[in-house]
């Protein structure tokens, strides 16, 4: 019994030690996170204005650019998958890694040839894994990304969109990451980066906002040039900076989860301890009772 309650006593140290560092962790996620909001919440209204900026020379010309213009019959497309470097997030990586595998399927159905961009070890590591094909990827600036690092990723990005099809270009450029949009609840999901869809950027402005009238100078084209990779660029930023926030609190939650699960087995444990040391105790009053008894009766048939 005495092995068995020592084995108890340290098993009850291992979880303590185990449940600091959760708490510890947890406590770090929930300061991360509230930067990644202020981030996001900064970048946001930035982009918005930038897609907007980018309708309004899109319907307000009648030039054929790969920023506002879809091929006719596209063959390639590109998807650019958002993960992090780190573990300890839940569901959080397989979320993104699920839904750009199912918008794969569903390009490679229409007939698109895709190529895979990733970011983040996490997506590397589960392609490299089933030796799939990664055309390029990114790693170790996921918790902390910054506008260079949006930069990094959409210069390839950007060279593919400019490029034929046929010169190994690509007719379509889609993104995969993970929405922040509360501490509770971060939703995985796939857009359309290019070609832009002019008809739902104009679908989401508010009610009775009109788009401005702009001049262009020295032509519409030469705008959509300049703003192809400031939109590019932007995008990619702010899906950057809404999955790192998806990932602290994804990770925040899950050390929360691990942190009280701790502390259940910490109390299921000391309260076998405490019945295996009762039980020894019982034990041993029972073993002194019991020679106690056996010397009065020794004792008492020598007297006799």
């Amino acid at each position: 019994m005495g092995a068995q309650l020592r084995v108890y006593k340290r098993r009850i140290r291992s979880v303590t030690a185990t449940k600091k560092i959760t708490k510890a962790m947890e406590m770090i996620a929930a300061s991360r996170v509230v930067k990644a909001q202020r981030k996001v919440a900064a970048s946001t209204p930035y982009a918005t204005e930038l897609t907007r900026a980018v309708t309004a020379v899109g319907t307000g010309s009648n030039t054929k650019h790969p920023l506002t213009t879809e091929t006719e019959n596209p063959t390639r497309a590109a998807v650019l998958l958002l993960t992090s470097d780190r573990g300890l997030a839940g569901a959080f990586n397989s979320n993104a890694i699920k839904a750009a595998e199912q918008l794969t399927e569903r390009l490679e159905r229409e007939g698109k040839q895709v190529d895979t961009y990733i970011v983040g070890r996490r997506g590397v590591a589960h392609y490299n894994f089933r030796e799939r094909k990664i055309a390029e990827s990114w790693t170790g600036f996921t918790d902390e990304p910054s506008y260079a690092d949006a930069k990094t990723v959409a210069a390839p990005l950007i060279e593919a969109i400019e490029k034929d099809a046929a010169d190994g270009g690509v007719d379509e450029l889609h993104i995969v990451f993970t929405e922040f949009v509360s501490m509770m609840t971060q939703t995985a999901l796939d857009a359309r980066l290019l070609p832009l869809r002019l008809e739902e950027v104009a679908e989401e402005k508010p009610q009775g906002e009109l788009l401005p009238l702009y001049d262009f100078e020295p032509s519409a084209e030469d705008v959509l040039d300049a703003l192809l990779p400031r939109y590019v660029e932007s995008r990619i930023y702010n899906a950057l900076l809404q999955s790192a926030a998806s990932k602290h609190a994804a990770t925040r939650r899950a050390m929360k989860s691990a942190t009280d699960n701790a502390g259940e087995l910490i109390n299921t444990l000391s309260r076998l301890a405490n019945a295996a040391r009762q039980a020894e105790i019982t034990q041993e009053i029972s073993e002194i009772v019991g020679g106690a008894s056996a010397l009065a009766d020794a004792t008492a048939g020598s007297d006799r």
